[in-house]
């Protein structure tokens, strides 16, 4: 038993009503249940409820035993003092108020039918990633496509509020914060973090005043990124390493450089490997000046132009520095492109549609969302399997953070897919 099934037998009413008595034997009629509280403070606000002949609007508290109110000190805080009924599975022990009075309390043990409990069970007990496996074939599309809008919009708000604590660090600068997470998003999940710190310590203004030079800004990035400490033999990287020991000087950059060794290389294909995004990530910057301002006026055809990246000739026979020459190095991918449109700019024009209040970046966020080929990973394949094939990248953020948030979770009583096969099953 958990409380969250607690909470949905509470939130629906999913429960026999007949002589509601509470734990000092008064008579309980329910009104209006209340709104789930999601924050701090009591599970449901403004309930309304009568006790015996008095009738009251407050807050309702739940828990498995009704001693929990003990266990997690709430007779000691004050944001509990206006709770006016205990919902409880188990009423194993009265328990008073802050101020002393008995806390008027219910259980729900006897109360709740046993096919409910079941399905339930069901679901909790569930062996697979995805619990509701067995049963998704018979939820309504409706439901799907509802909890799928639903995900989208949580992830994006997610990635957007990043993007805004990322801005107010920034003093509010768009411009750096743009570059910022599009450079980390360049490092995608294995070397997302060191690519932030480089950007961090390398700064977008910086760059700029050098962004009419490709090999000045591969030095800087290289340099910065602690690819230049040793000793380079051809010239390409004896150049790099000259200008990287003028510039940072001049900028007073050594103190924040990175090591070579918080870079990963290991179980990446070679055209993933940070050097090549590095060369990549300075070409953009080479032929995109004032990124975030193209970025702002882009439909998805011209995102598609703005990351065609082709790396400078270096970087097309070489992964890396110190060794000969290679097969050719293929450019910026599609895959990898529309990654990074995905989690770079779409939460980047909604959080400054928000930031601006001004719903049409929103808007536009969510439709390159809807042109852009959906995801192929393990999840997007998992939910296939069962018969939710993603048409687009909407669908397939969908997918990600429904199976994230909520599958893996088993937060199936707050997913409309789960709910849906409670009432059914």
């Amino acid at each position: 038993m958990h409380e969250s099934f607690l909470h949905y037998v509470w939130q629906l009413q999913y429960f026999t009503k007949q002589n509601l008595i509470s734990s000092q034997g008064e008579p309980i009629h329910i009104f209006n249940p209340g709104f789930l509280n999601t924050h701090a403070g009591p599970d449901f606000s403004n309930a309304k409820i009568a006790i015996g002949d008095v009738q009251w609007i407050g807050t309702v508290e739940i828990h498995i035993y009704s001693s929990d109110w003990l266990v997690h000190k709430h007779h000691v805080d004050g944001a509990y003092e206006n709770v006016i009924l205990h919902v409880v599975w188990d009423n194993d022990k009265p328990v008073k108020r802050k101020d002393g009075t008995w806390l008027p309390t219910l259980e729900l043990k006897n109360r709740v039918d046993d096919n409910l409990i079941l399905k339930y069970k069901r679901l909790m007990n569930s062996p697979e990633e995805i619990p509701c496996m067995a049963a998704f074939a018979s939820v309504p599309d409706v439901e799907k496509f509802s909890m799928i809008d639903k995900s989208v919009t949580t992830r994006l708000e997610a990635k957007a509020n990043e993007v805004m604590k990322m801005h107010e660090r920034n003093n509010h600068d768009w411009a750096e914060t743009c570059y910022q997470t599009i450079g980390k998003n360049f490092g995608f999940k294995v070397n997302a973090d060191p690519f932030l710190q480089l950007t961090q310590s390398l700064p977008y203004k910086i760059l700029l005043k050098h962004s009419d030079r490709l090999d000045q800004l591969e030095a800087l990035l290289f340099g910065q990124a602690g690819f230049l400490d040793d000793i380079c033999d051809d010239e390409y990287s004896k150049q790099l390493k000259k200008e990287y020991e003028f510039l940072s000087t001049k900028y007073d950059l050594v103190k924040w450089k990175l090591k070579k060794s918080q870079w990963r290389f290991l179980r990446l294909r070679p055209a993933n490997f940070p050097t090549i995004r590095i060369a990549q990530l300075a070409t953009l910057l080479f032929h995109q000046k004032n990124i975030f301002s193209k970025l702002l006026e882009s439909s998805y055809q011209g995102l598609i132009e703005i990351f065609t990246i082709h790396q400078s000739s270096y970087w097309r026979t070489h992964y890396a520095f110190h060794t000969g020459e290679t097969k050719e190095v293929p450019p910026f991918g599609e895959m990898s492109r529309d990654l990074v449109i995905i989690n770079s700019v779409v939460p980047l024009l909604v959080a400054y549609g928000r930031m601006q209040g001004e719903q049409e970046w929103i808007d536009r966020a969510v439709s390159i969302l809807q042109e852009i080929p959906p995801e192929t990973n393990a999840i997007t394949k998992r939910w296939a399997s069962i018969g939710q094939k993603a048409s687009s990248a909407f669908d397939s953020q969908g997918l990600i953070e429904l199976y994230n948030s909520f599958c893996l979770k088993k937060r199936c009583l707050d997913c409309n897919i789960g709910a849906s096969i409670m009432k059914s099953m």
